[in-house]
């Protein structure tokens, strides 16, 4: 088992790493096969290109997460059912 405890890491705070960590690898595959991903023209009039779509989904998540534990607390599965939902509809119309 690994030892998370030298920086007070829980599993879900892990998880959350590597997931991100997951999803840089594969935008990279991703630019590697389809190279180019230019920018678009989204709902907010803002050009975005796949990164930045990236780190807007993210940056939402997080929002969304810690807004759902301030309101409703524990468990937070729903939190990530909503962010899930957010960062698809970033990725189509943003």
């Amino acid at each position: 088992m690994l030892d998370l405890s030298w920086m007070a890491w829980t599993w879900p705070t892990a998880a959350f790493f590597a997931a991100v960590a997951l999803a840089l690898v594969a935008m990279t595959i991703w630019e590697k096969l389809r190279p180019g991903g230019g920018a678009r023209r989204g709902v907010l009039g803002l050009h975005t290109t796949r990164g930045d779509r990236l780190f807007i989904s993210v940056l939402g998540g997080m929002i969304l997460h810690l807004a759902w534990l301030g309101a409703l607390g524990p468990p937070l599965w729903g939190a990530l059912g909503v962010s899930a939902l957010f960062a698809l509809a970033v990725f189509r119309w943003v």
